[in-house]
């Protein structure tokens, strides 16, 4: 009876891990398959810097502003079903995107995919999380993480293909006929679950995208009219006085739509702050080097793809193998390692970067961070994920996910501002200059990673004790002769 309840449990296993694996793969895709076509977009829809920066900036803030609600809302209405929404959501708003005859339509198109997205990414750590028990959890998420350094690596080399052979539209329709079969798929073959009903906080919810969104709308138009220009000033003023009402609101709530007391978890805490500057150094640095790549060394988009592979590909090789690892060893060291070698490689490129550079000087430095890439995201997911009880991994999983999200958008819209000066796009040595010095804040993010990871528990604090043995009665009583 035994083996026959094991067989029956693994056929819902392996269509948890393949389908969540699916659903992270186009999101991760879809957020990095723009960054080669980054060029065509500028010249085919007359997009300037401020424009680049949004399409990919609509994408992440969306994403980052709505994990919550839809970690929220697949705890009440059943995290296989709402799962399937975003899949489909998530299709329909790419077919928009490949559609779109100009770049406001495109923005508009990449924050529906960044909702899609929302709901995808976080439900699927949370169905892993629930299908696999936790002596088996770090290689299941090892897995998922594959996947998404899968993502990682072919995206640039999909985009780059796709604008070399046909046109940058066409790459987002190669997720519309994957998402609607996963989205069936997954409610006729997974095992549906729900978490603790909470009331949405829908007035939270508002608060939390309109000061995110100014905060990201003033850094992003500093690229534009500069630091001193009165409408940055005051949309980050703005901003953060709105983020602080938000904050202040949440943490009178009964039913909040982030639980503040999770950052009072030092694990949950040190790890999603990992996350935060893992991404603000990664998005900032993919939203520069395949322009660098084609401006700088003079790639095609697709010659551009096949180089970022030295950085975005390894990764996918090395989170497998470290999920299993942390298990054993604990995350604290991994994301430590990782963060250091991400810090080093991109401030190997950043030194290296000059006109007339060779890629064979830069490929060193590329390898390097995207060691520390696939080291990471594995470990920074388990470390989340095993820092709170089974109740909470959903709203663990969304709080920690918004806050990576939001470093990947203050990542792109600090490096824009760093990167941004009239003559980029006209003037070689100029590019190049700018693009150091942007490279080195992302290199400054990572490093500001490795302090965050000392904060996270040794894996002997983590590790319970094991419970003493029950003594035999007769042992536990004194002798009467003694």
């Amino acid at each position: 009876m035994q083996s026959a309840e094991s067989g029956a449990a693994a056929p819902h296993k392996g269509w948890t891990l393949a389908l969540s694996s699916v659903g992270v793969f186009m999101a991760a895709l879809d957020a990095l398959v723009v960054t080669t076509a980054l060029p065509a977009l500028r010249t085919s829809l007359n997009a300037n810097l401020g424009d680049l920066t949004w399409t990919i900036n609509a994408y992440v803030l969306t994403f980052a502003c709505l994990l919550l609600p839809a970690a929220a809302l697949a705890d009440r209405f059943g995290r296989v079903r709402v799962f399937a929404v975003g899949l489909v959501v998530f299709a329909l708003t790419s077919a928009m995107a490949a559609l779109a005859p100009n770049v406001g339509v495109l923005i508009a198109a990449r924050a529906g995919e960044g909702l899609g997205a929302a709901i995808i990414m976080p439900i699927s750590l949370t169905l892993i999380s629930d299908a696999f028990p936790v002596e088996k959890r770090g290689a299941a998420i090892g897995m998922w993480g594959a996947v998404s350094g899968f993502a990682v690596a072919i995206g640039p080399v999909f985009g780059g293909a796709v604008v070399n052979g046909l046109s940058w539209h066409w790459i987002f329709w190669f997720n519309v006929p994957i998402g609607v079969a996963a989205g069936l798929l997954s409610l006729s073959r997974l095992k549906e679950s729900y978490g603790p009903r909470q009331p949405l906080d829908l007035y939270g919810l508002a608060l939390a995208c309109v000061g995110f969104f100014l905060l990201a709308w003033g850094l992003v138009r500093v690229s534009s009219v500069g630091w001193g220009s009165a409408q940055v000033i005051l949309s980050l003023i703005a901003g953060a006085a709105v983020v602080a009402v938000f904050l202040v609101v949440e943490s009178r709530r009964r039913m909040p739509m982030v639980r503040l007391d999770l950052f009072r978890n030092r694990a949950f805490n040190a790890a999603s702050w990992v996350t935060f500057f893992m991404y603000a150094a990664l998005f900032g640095a993919l939203f520069l080097m395949a322009q660098f790549l084609q401006v700088g060394l003079g790639d095609t988009p697709l010659e551009a793809g096949l180089h970022l592979l030295a950085w975005t590909g390894v990764s996918m090789f090395i989170a497998p193998v470290v999920g299993p690892m942390a298990d054993k060893y604990g995350n604290r060291p991994f994301m430590a390692v990782g963060m250091a070698l991400q810090a080093i490689g991109f401030g190997w490129v950043a030194m290296v970067a000059e006109p007339g550079v060779s890629f064979g000087e830069v490929i060193g430095g590329l390898l390097v961070a995207g060691v520390g890439i696939g080291i990471v995201f594995p470990t920074v997911a388990n470390g989340v994920m095993t820092s709170v009880g089974p109740n909470e991994t959903g709203i663990a999983s969304g709080t920690s996910a918004t806050l990576r999200e939001l470093g990947g958008v203050f990542g792109v819209a600090f490096t824009a501002t760093v990167f941004a000066h009239t003559g980029n796009y006209t003037s070689q040595q100029t590019f190049i200059t700018n693009f150091s010095h942007a490279l080195g804040l992302c290199a400054a993010f990572s490093a500001v990673g490795i302090f965050a990871s000392l904060a996270y528990p040794s894996h002997r604090a983590l590790t319970p004790a094991p419970a003493p043995a029950v003594q035999p009665v007769e042992s536990a009583v004194p002798a009467v002769n003694d």
